[in-house]
C-alpha cells in the first residue's frame, strides 16, 4: 500500500491493506484521522483480501477498483469508475502515469496466474507502485558480492498470463520496452509481497531490460507456439 500526497494536501492510497496497529496509527496522523484520504485505488484485480478493512477505516473515501473487485465483493460500495479505464486513469493524471500491460490477460481465468495488474507511477517522486506483474528478487548476501542489488523480474507465471494468440509475446516485449523508455528516469520500485528496488547505478529502462532478457525463453517458446 503506498500513500500519495496531492496538490493542496489531500492523498491517494494505492491498494488496501490492513496494517499493523502502529502504521495504521501513523497513517491516520499523517491525513488527520484518514479524512484526507480522498480515494483507495485498488491496482490489481487478484488483490481482494483487504478492501473491507480498508472501506470501514476509511468509509468517506472512493473506493476504487477493477471489474474483479466489483463482482468479488459486490456488497462494496464500489465507485462506478473503473481503475483499468483511461477515463479513470485521467482524473488521476496530473500526479500519476498509469501502465497496463499488453499480451497477457488482465484477468485471467486461473486465479493463480497474477501476471496483469495496473501499474502506478508517481510523477514527481519516480516511485513506481506494481502489483505481481513486476517482481523483486532480492539475491542471497554472497551472491550479490558478484551481481550486486536485487533484480527486477516479471511474474514467474507469465508463460500461463500471455494470450493464447499469434503476436502476444511481441506486444508484451513492445509493451515492456516502452515501459523501460518512457519511465527511465523512476528512482524506486515498490513491489507487492517482494520488496523495494532503488535504481543506483542502473536505470529503470536497464532493469526492465534485464527482466526481459530473463523472460526470453518464455517468451520464446510462446512464440513458437502460436506465432
Amino acid at each position: 500500500m503506498s500513500l500519495l500526497r496531492q496538490p493542496g494536501g489531500k492523498f491517494i492510497l494505492l491498494d488496501a491493506y490492513a496494517p499493523d496497529r502502529q502504521d495504521r496509527d501513523e497513517l491516520l496522523a499523517l491525513t488527520d484521522g484518514g479524512a484526507l484520504i480522498e480515494a483507495v485505488l485498488n491496482v490489481h484485480p487478484f488483490h481482494t483480501i483487504h478492501c473491507q478493512y480498508i472501506q470501514e477505516l476509511l468509509p468517506h473515501a472512493r473506493l476504487i477498483g477493477t471489474r474483479r473487485h466489483h463482482q468479488q465483493q459486490p456488497d462494496l460500495p464500489w465507485d462506478a469508475d473503473l481503475v483499468e479505464d483511461e477515463a479513470t486513469q485521467q482524473q488521476f493524471s496530473n500526479i500519476l502515469d498509469f501502465s497496463i500491460p499488453c499480451g497477457v490477460d488482465f484477468i485471467s481465468g486461473d486465479e493463480s496466474v497474477h501476471v496483469g495488474s495496473v501499474i502506478v507511477r508517481h510523477r514527481d517522486s519516480g516511485i513506481v507502485h506494481v502489483d505481481d506483474t513486476l517482481m523483486i528478487i532480492d539475491l542471497p548476501s554472497l551472491v550479490q558480492k558478484i551481481v550486486p542489488g536485487p533484480k527486477l523480474r516479471f511474474h514467474p507465471k507469465l508463460a500461463d498470463g500471455l494470450e493464447k494468440r499469434s503476436g502476444a509475446a511481441d506486444d508484451f516485449i513492445r509493451w515492456a520496452e516502452n515501459l523501460g523508455r518512457d519511465w527511465a528516469d523512476s528512482s524506486i520500485v515498490c513491489a507487492a509481497h517482494s520488496g523495494i528496488m532503488h535504481c543506483d547505478g542502473q536505470s529503470f529502462a536497464d532493469a526492465i531490460a534485464s527482466a526481459l532478457d530473463h523472460a526470453s525463453a518464455t517468451l520464446d517458446g510462446h512464440r513458437k507456439t502460436y506465432g
